[in-house]
């Protein structure tokens, strides 16, 4: 990567700006101001045009900052060159060409590359003709030593009576300490299963037990993330997390178990177990919020760009959601966390037809005592995969 290739990436967005707002009105001209919907709608003509996508968080991280230190990957760079009308990432800086810069369709080794070859080339060992004769006569005393040996080992041996003695004593000694070697060796390892009893005792002696979560009205697995909080004596609550359509489990030697359960779709239950004779498995029945559920299903429902189902859709989200409700659509990225939007502004979004609607989720939902929803928290995941 060179200086040159960080000042293309530059034009480059600066075509893709223009190509974007050719057919588009966003809150801004300047693409770094552009956030929440309008990086909806430039994500779903960037597939529609270019057929491929780039995250939320590759836009804020190459868009949002000027100039970028780093550029992107290739794929990412040949998608915004096609989307700005070029073949490829190459061909977009051929057309950019600046004043000296030449381009090459392959890479060349550098000279500091060939500079690295020739140290590694100039270190090699080759031995002179005299250093080779010297190791061969070497090779010669040796085989002479060992010939040597050979012939001593060979010759027999007398043993006298008092050096036999004198190796029998040796002999004694090492079965001495063999002996008190296993003494500390036994008392050693007794120790240490005495240590991890000790240690590990809650998980020897605990009991796992699994918690599995249905719809009361509609008898099947609930359709939302449960949180659940462990509630335990003079200790802060434990919080889990739990899928749709997953179980809980857990594993305690404790007598009583207390749980609370809440989810957006659900209303919150209160569970208190008495242990010493609960069953292993159990299944827990969820009363659904139809109203949340309503909301929800009217948030997410694909209406085909039909002008009457877009109607009823957006006539069924105005009854249900106050006109003073919060609202916040979550990121998943560090350069911007959370956006607010106000009511006509999410069923906007919401109305729109988009392929991203298929991954918003709700977080949080909230009603007042006349059934409105007064308050929403939601996230529209990504589909692309970490790069």
């Amino acid at each position: 990567m060179t200086d040159l290739d960080l000042l293309h990436f530059e034009q480059l967005k600066r075509d893709v700006q223009a190509q974007y707002l050719k057919e588009h009105t966003p809150s801004y001209d300047d693409i770094s101001k552009w956030k929440g919907i309008d990086i909806i709608y430039f994500q779903e003509d960037l597939r529609k045009k270019a057929k491929g996508n780039i995250s939320e968080k590759s836009f804020y991280t190459y868009f949002k900052n000027s100039p970028v230190t780093k550029l992107p990957r290739i794929d990412m760079l040949n998608l915004l060159s096609i989307y700005a009308g070029f073949e490829s990432w190459y061909e977009f800086k051929k057309q950019h060409l600046f004043a000296g810069e030449l381009l090459k369709d392959d890479e060349e080794i550098s000279d500091q590359d060939l500079v690295e070859i020739e140290k590694t080339v100039s270190e090699s060992t080759i031995l002179p003709e005299s250093e080779i004769s010297a190791q061969k006569q070497n090779s010669k005393k040796n085989e002479n030593a060992d010939l040597q040996k050979s012939l001593i080992e060979n010759q027999t041996i007398n043993k006298n009576n008092d050096l036999t003695h004198a190796e029998n004593k040796d002999e004694i000694k090492p079965k001495k300490n063999f002996v008190r070697r296993n003494v500390w060796a036994l008392v050693t390892s007794v120790l240490v299963v005495l240590t991890g009893l000790l240690g590990f005792k809650d998980v020897i002696f605990s009991k796992t037990y699994k918690y599995c979560f249905n719809d009361a009205d509609r008898g099947v697995g609930v359709v939302n993330t449960l949180e659940i909080k462990v509630i335990k004596e003079n200790e802060s609550p434990i919080l889990y997390k739990i899928k749709p359509g997953e179980c809980f489990y857990y594993s305690t030697k404790d007598k009583n178990l207390k749980m609370q359960i809440s989810s957006p779709f659900y209303e919150y239950l209160e569970v208190n177990r008495s242990l010493e004779n609960a069953p292993d498995e159990e299944i827990i029945e969820l009363k659904p919020d139809d109203y949340k559920m309503a909301a929800y299903y009217f948030s997410i429902k694909d209406a085909n760009g039909d002008p009457e189902e877009l109607k009823r859709k957006r006539n069924q989200l105005e009854s249900l959601i106050s006109k003073n409700a919060v609202i916040y659509q979550i990121y998943d990225n560090n350069i911007y966390g959370i956006e607010r939007l106000d009511k006509q502004k999410y069923i906007t979004l919401v109305t729109t037809p988009t392929t991203s609607l298929k991954n918003l989720s709700v977080i949080e939902m909230k009603k007042d005592n006349n059934g409105k929803i007064i308050s929403i928290k939601f996230k529209i995941a990504t589909d692309e995969k970490n790069k």
